[in-house]
């Protein structure tokens, strides 16, 4: 299985009885192809699951930010902090999707104010009744202003520091894993992520188009260079983006979507939430139409 080692069993993380709910949500060892290390991704199997041996379950991909990075074993739960799986597992949501949650390896980043000063306390918990508060997006002080497309003359790399780009064997792995050992609608395989997952989103979908059905990046651009293969696939793209995001700021995005539409793709949509900031992920992921969109497109 191409350069990741992947058990074929998988550890149960929780799961909740039938007198409770049927969802699943696992932890699947692999051996990562980064220093052969072990590791785990999480995999959520929906509610229905097992009550459904005949049928075939979507399946989406989430690729999380930077600040969720880890060992892949007692700090995996960071991956539920925002995203799918915080709405599937801790909100307890019900989305027909097979999900899977991968970490990315921490390389150089340790030292991040962010990533260091994390506390485990920060992850979220299932609760045995209800559901915490969700985390909701927060509008910044800033004014609202549109601001001109940025010219990419001098940026030369495709891609973001040790991002999901340096482990994109381990997620083709896992790919092959889950649609080899569980029951997945092989022509619905969905691609996500937020912020440095966006990044990883394009990155994956340029790499491997004809994996995917649809792809969502959110609050993370794509660059021109990435677009070719996406265009040549016609592979659908719904990219978000905040309009008071000051880390990546809405015009970034232009040039790669642009050069999308020139090379002739059909089927790309860019929505900006004027009142948003960084985290517009919150709203999109804790809303319905990223998921109707999603299951809206099938490959032939």
């Amino acid at each position: 299985m191409r350069t990741i080692t992947l058990a074929i069993l998988a550890l149960s993380f929780f799961s909740c009885t039938k007198t409770t709910s049927e969802e699943q949500l696992l932890r699947v060892p692999y051996t990562s192809e980064i220093a052969h290390e072990e590791r785990d991704f999480f995999l959520y199997l929906p509610k229905g699951y097992d009550a459904n041996p005949d049928k075939e379950w979507p399946v989406l991909l989430f690729l999380h930010g930077n600040g969720e990075r880890g060992n892949g074993k007692d700090e995996l739960g960071f991956t539920m902090i925002h995203g799918p799986l915080n709405e599937v597992w801790i909100q307890k949501r019900d989305l027909p999707f097979i999900i899977i949650s991968p970490q990315l390896h921490m390389f150089t980043m340790g030292e991040v104010s962010y990533i260091k000063n994390r506390s485990k306390e920060s992850i979220p918990q299932r609760l045995a009744e209800g559901t915490p508060k969700p985390n909701q997006a927060a509008r910044p002080g800033q004014p609202m202003n549109p601001l001109p497309a940025m010219r990419f003359d001098s940026i030369t790399s495709t891609v973001l520091p040790d991002g999901w780009d340096r482990v994109e064997h381990d997620l083709i792995g896992m790919l092959d894993h889950v649609q080899e050992n569980y029951r997945t609608d092989n022509n619905r395989i969905y691609l996500s992520g937020l912020s440095y997952g966006g990044f990883g989103t394009w990155f994956l979908a340029s790499n491997y188009p004809e994996r995917f059905a649809a792809i969502a990046p959110i609050v993370g651009w794509g660059h021109p260079d990435l677009m070719p293969s996406i265009a040549k696939e016609q592979l659908p793209v719904w990219c978000f983006a905040g309009g008071r995001d000051l880390t990546i700021k809405p015009e970034y995005f232009y040039a790669g979507l642009n050069e999308l539409e020139a090379l002739g793709h059909k089927d790309v949509r860019f929505t900006v939430h004027a009142d948003m900031g960084h985290d517009t992920w919150k709203r999109v992921y804790a809303g319905e139409d990223i998921y109707n969109w999603l299951l809206s497109h099938s490959n032939p």
